[in-house]
């Protein structure tokens, strides 16, 4: 049976192309610096985020905590928003593997404001502990896109204290997409910054950090010390570079299905869709307004061949992704409307 799925865009499986690829690829061995096709890659996505190199990665969560632990000394401190992913859903890995302090910063649907970023700067003060970074995250987890000029604003009060800023990437081309820019001008305003290729361009393994030769270099070792120096990688990196050639110039019709999928829930009486945060491919809504218990909801849709995860704080969140087309979205809606109205 064929499930609508979802749960996330990181559930997009590998296209035939990709497939294909990977069983044809030239390999080596990366721990070696010898896979040809993992450099191949890297340069590739250095080259479209206008950094100097980058490194392949098994996962975003990975390359988040490899920026820390490269960026910060032991005993940092490292200012991010209060709901950012590395908060909210890395599993506490700061204080265990960069062994670093988290000071967050009030975030307003993911905006941080600048002047609360430099206010939280800490000074000379002996009891202090020393501000070793700032993190960014665009698109953000909740589905919404920062503007370049907050996070050009914040880059330059980092600048300024000499403070390095890693941007939390994992969607930046569906920031792109949605600003209408490379995803280049979005990194610009940091020193380094991490992408998926799993997240919705198809890629079935992969991350990649990219910023100055310097910082790469250091966070090769450290990459190795956490247990992620690959192999054979090629295999997998000859997918991620077609997740980079091609399917993040689709990524907008996701953002369309999300769109039409927002909308036509919405017009489902007690669901409230939360529509003005539709900006990539994240559709957020409340069901609290009908009398559905939305404890059976997962189950219900499974029943139908639609896979979603549960509510978080009351929220469900779906996504769309390459595999979801507009014609499921429009049976999704009828689900959901036959369900609610079952009660």
């Amino acid at each position: 049976m064929r499930y609508i799925d979802l749960r996330s865009d990181t559930v997009t499986q590998p296209t035939q192309e990709m497939r294909e690829a990977m069983y044809t690829a030239e390999v080596g061995d990366d721990v070696y610096g010898d896979d040809p096709t993992v450099t191949k890659l890297e340069e590739y996505a250095a080259h479209l985020v206008g950094k100097e190199a980058a490194l392949l990665i098994p996962s975003g969560t990975f390359g988040n905590q490899l920026s820390l632990f490269t960026h910060c000394q032991r005993g940092d401190e490292v200012l991010l928003g209060d709901d950012c992913h590395i908060v909210v859903h890395e599993v506490g890995a700061p204080a265990i593997i960069a062994g670093v302090n988290l000071r967050t910063i009030t975030s307003v649907k993911g905006l941080l404001t600048p002047d609360e970023v430099a206010s939280k700067i800490r000074g000379a003060d002996i009891h202090y502990p020393h501000t070793g970074l700032i993190c960014l995250e665009n698109a953000h987890s909740n589905g919404r896109v920062i503007p370049l000029d907050n996070m050009k604003d914040i880059y330059e009060i980092a600048n300024k204290s000499s403070i390095p800023v890693h941007l939390d990437g994992a969607r930046i081309f569906n920031a792109a997409a949605f600003l209408g820019v490379d995803a280049s001008q979005i990194a610009q305003y940091c020193d380094s910054v991490m992408f998926c290729l799993s997240k919705g361009l198809c890629a079935p393994f992969g991350s990649l950090l990219a910023g100055s030769k310097e910082f790469i270099t250091k966070a090769r070792k450290k990459r190795k010390l956490m247990g992620g120096g690959l192999r054979q990688a090629g295999i997998m990196a000859a997918a991620g570079l077609l997740a980079l050639e091609k399917m993040r110039g689709r990524l907008h019709v996701d953002h369309e299905n999300a769109r039409l999928l927002g909308a036509e829930l919405d017009k489902i009486p007690g669901i409230k869709v939360f529509t003005e945060d539709i900006q990539i491919n994240m559709v957020f809504f409340d069901m609290s307004g009908t009398d559905y218990d939305i404890g059976k909801f997962v189950t219900d849709l499974y029943n139908k061949g639609i896979k979603v995860n549960e509510a978080e704080k009351e929220l469900m969140r779906l996504v769309t992704n390459y595999w979801v087309t507009s014609d499921d979205v429009h049976y999704v809606v009828e689900c959901v409307r036959e369900i609610v109205s079952m009660v």
